[in-house]
């Protein structure tokens, strides 16, 4: 689903960095995990094959936040009118 995208903000000692990890392509998705003190972003595809991978220390995450691309319902177009009338 091209547009899933997370931003992630770290310290960085006297300062902070924002990261942004984004789906690239359609079809493909981002996934987040926390393992034993390390935050895990992924972009992966359809398959479950992992793009790339953003790795951070848990610690010096200070946020974490996902966005997903915003869907439409079934049978719906873009203004809420059903395209089969």
């Amino acid at each position: 689903m091209k547009g899933d995208r997370v931003e992630i903000v770290v310290d960085a000692g006297d300062t902070t960095r924002t990261y942004e990890v984004v789906a690239s392509r359609a079809g493909r998705r981002v996934e987040t995990a926390v393992r034993r003190g390390v935050v895990e972003v992924s972009e992966v595809t359809r398959s479950g094959s992992v793009v790339r991978t953003a790795r951070f220390m848990a610690t010096r995450v200070l946020a974490l936040v996902e966005q997903p691309v915003p869907r439409e319902a079934p049978g719906e177009g873009p203004l809420g009118e059903d395209p089969r009338s």
